[in-house]
C-alpha cells in the first residue's frame, strides 16, 4: 500500500491515500489493481478507473468520457430539493450521469422524474443510475427529445449546462479537458451560450411558479439574469462561499 500511495502521489494525487484505498478495495485481483493504478498514474479521472462516483451520499454509475458529479455540484439539488413538493414534476436537462435529478427527488413521493442529454453514453449511465426511479431518459439536443406532454407542467428545471468560455478550456486540468466530453464543458465565447438557449425555452416547459436552475459562474451573472429576464423569468442567485459555487434561478410567473 505504501508503494501504491507514493506512485499516486508522485503523478500528483493529492488524496493518494484515499485513492490508494479506494482503488485496492475495488481491484478483485493484483493484475487488475496495476492496470487501474497505471490508467489513474497517466492522467484518468479516479471515478472513471473505478466506474463510479460519491455524489450526495449516492454511489453512481461512471463510464468514460461522461462528465463525473462532483461536489460543488450539490448546491444545486439541496436548492432544488427546498422547491419541491410531492407529486411534482422534475426535469434533469444535460442530465450526464442522472446525478442531479436522482439526488433531487430522492425520498420525495409521487415525483416524475425525465432526464434528457445529448451524449449517448452519459445517457446509457443515466439509465442505469436512475433504474427503479425513472424510465424517462432521452437522448438529444435540450428539449427536443422530450415528450409533449410535459410542455407546462415542470415544477423543478435542473440544467447544469456547459458554462466555461471556450477560450478557458485550455486551461483546465487534463481531466477535465481530455478525458471529459467537451460538449460537457465549453459554454460558448462568454459561457453562457448553452444557458440562453434553456432560458429561452424553459418558459414553454415551466409550470405555473416553476423554477429553472443552472450553475454559473460570478462573473456571469449579470448576463445570464439578463437573459433570465428577457425570458419573462424572475433571476435570482444562491451562493455557497465554501465551495465557490453560484446558482441562478429563473422563476416562472404563477
Amino acid at each position: 500500500m505504501t508503494d501504491l500511495v507514493t506512485r499516486l502521489r508522485a503523478a500528483g494525487c493529492v488524496f493518494a491515500e484515499d485513492e490508494a484505498e479506494l482503488l485496492s478495495s475495488a481491484a478483485p485481483d493484483p493484475a487488475t489493481l496495476e492496470s487501474m493504478v497505471a490508467r489513474r498514474v497517466s492522467g484518468v479521472p479516479l471515478e472513471h478507473v473505478l466506474g463510479f462516483a460519491d455524489f450526495a451520499g449516492v454511489r453512481l454509475a461512471v463510464t468514460e468520457g461522461v462528465f463525473v458529479p462532483r461536489h460543488r455540484t450539490e448546491l444545486l439539488t439541496t436548492t432544488a430539493r427546498g422547491l419541491l413538493h410531492p407529486g411534482a414534476t422534475v426535469l434533469d436537462l444535460c442530465c450526464g450521469t442522472g446525478a442531479l435529478g436522482l439526488v433531487t427527488v430522492r425520498d420525495v413521493p409521487g415525483v416524475r422524474l425525465v432526464a434528457a442529454d445529448i451524449d449517448p453514453a452519459a445517457v446509457a449511465c443515466a439509465r442505469t443510475n436512475l433504474t427503479g426511479v425513472s424510465s424517462e431518459v432521452f437522448c438529444g439536443d435540450l428539449f427536443d427529445p422530450l415528450p409533449p406532454d410535459l410542455r407546462g407542467r415542470v415544477d423543478v428545471l435542473l440544467a447544469n449546462v456547459p458554462y466555461v468560455p471556450t477560450a478557458e478550456i485550455a486551461y483546465l486540468p487534463e481531466e477535465f479537458r481530455v478525458h471529459e466530453a467537451r460538449a460537457a464543458l465549453d459554454g460558448g465565447e462568454d459561457g453562457l451560450d448553452v444557458f440562453r438557449r434553456v432560458a429561452a425555452e424553459a418558459p414553454h416547459w415551466l409550470a405555473p411558479g416553476g423554477v429553472l436552475l443552472c450553475e454559473a459562474a460570478p462573473d456571469q451573472l449579470e448576463a445570464a439574469h439578463k437573459a433570465l429576464r428577457g425570458a419573462g423569468l424572475t433571476p435570482s442567485t444562491i451562493t455557497d462561499e465554501d465551495t465557490e459555487t453560484t446558482v441562478v434561478l429563473g422563476g416562472a410567473p404563477r
